[in-house]
């Protein structure tokens, strides 16, 4: 991680960048110590007190712990600020495929997109249904040409929209937010999914039938194909079914997968 020269110059690396890599990408694992502050200072080539404004950064996002007489220590997984941006940008950028993130994300999904597939039905405006639309109609053009682009966006792009389209049709502030803080790492799983996906069109599928539920104003059937979306993720990423124990914010009385 020594600094790179680029025509006589010098380039300082962004510390914070550059550890924030070695912990995604697992050279760093929980409970390791990173390098101690004069060593990072010689390898970036700046003052210990910017390390340790870079190290207090990465505390305050729960990747880093630092301990007296010890040094500094990557924290376990459990305690990272996951709906902080800069931790789950970092996850989207760095992380390599780890069946952990995998199923953590993957069980987010499970238990809260049904519900707001749910809710969207019962509150999406037409604005809304021509966003999810237009994000639908995106997945499937892109499909149709060599690069999966269509209109400088990738299929995955699409995927994305399409799913923060129905949050945003809840008209619920927190959704609504909740969705743009997390985009990353819902990125993270969509693209894991479908690089491994064999069967796209069966996604697709599986895809318009939650959008005409929220279209017809249909929740509980919303409800059951937003779950049956997720099922064929799980499928995609290995995953042979919806684990049982996986939470839902399923409203009472609603749809079961099995109503599909």
């Amino acid at each position: 991680m020594r600094p790179s020269s680029l025509s006589g110059t010098t380039a300082r690396p962004d510390i914070a960048e550059s550890l924030a890599e070695a912990i995604f990408s697992g050279r760093y694992a929980p409970g390791d110590l990173i390098p101690r502050e004069l060593d990072l200072c010689e390898t970036y080539g700046v003052s210990r007190s910017t390390v340790r404004s870079v190290l207090q950064n990465l505390v305050s996002a729960g990747l880093l712990v630092r301990i007296s007489g010890q040094g500094t220590r990557v924290r376990e997984l459990t305690q990272w600020h996951m709906l902080d941006p800069r931790v789950t940008e970092w996850m989207a950028r760095y992380a390599e495929p780890n069946p952990r993130f995998q199923r953590e994300i993957y069980a987010f999904r499970v238990a809260v997109e049904p519900f707001v597939a749910y809710l969207a039905a019962t509150a999406a405006t037409a604005t809304d249904l021509l966003a999810i639309e237009q994000a639908y109609e995106g997945m499937v053009r892109s499909l149709e040409t060599s690069d999966h682009c269509w209109e400088g966006r990738s299929h995955d792009d699409y995927d994305v929209a399409f799913h923060e389209a129905i949050f945003a049709a809840t008209h619920n502030v927190v959704w609504t937010q909740l969705s743009h803080v997390l985009r990353p790492t819902i990125t993270v799983l969509v693209q894991r999914s479908n690089q491994s996906a064999d069967e796209l069109a069966d996604s697709m599928e599986r895809h318009r039938k939650v959008m005409e539920a929220i279209r017809l104003r249909q929740p509980e059937r919303a409800q059951a194909c937003a779950l049956a979306v997720l099922e064929r993720t799980g499928q995609d990423l290995g995953i042979a079914e919806i684990p049982a124990d996986l939470p839902s914010l399923a409203p009472p009385g609603g749809a079961t997968p099995d109503e599909r």
